[in-house]
């Protein structure tokens, strides 16, 4: 079973962590990694962070968390236009 790769966008709510988005990126570690490295944001999550992205990988049908940012609203704002910028490309150039 090939691994899925996606980003999931989550904010912080009284009763936890919500998922609110996410986006499908392929089954290639390299191309999910280098979306990933293009993203805004800090690497020091802590208790107090509100909005937060995180590249995930599935394994064997089982989520595993494979990096996490903090940001703020302005820095996921941008953040979904460069997923969206991405995906918009890799699925161009797999149709030529």
């Amino acid at each position: 079973m090939e691994s899925i790769f996606y980003i999931r966008f989550n904010v912080k709510t009284a009763e936890g962590l919500h998922c609110y988005g996410r986006f499908d990126i392929g089954n290639e570690r390299t191309v999910a990694e280098k979306i990933f490295r293009q993203l805004k944001g800090r690497h020091d999550v802590h208790e107090n962070t509100i909005l937060s992205v995180e590249l995930m990988e599935t394994i064997a049908g089982l989520p595993v968390n494979l990096q996490l940012l903090s940001c703020t609203l302005d820095e996921l704002a941008n953040n979904c236009r460069i997923i969206s910028k991405e995906i918009f490309n890799q699925a161009n150039l797999k149709i030529r």
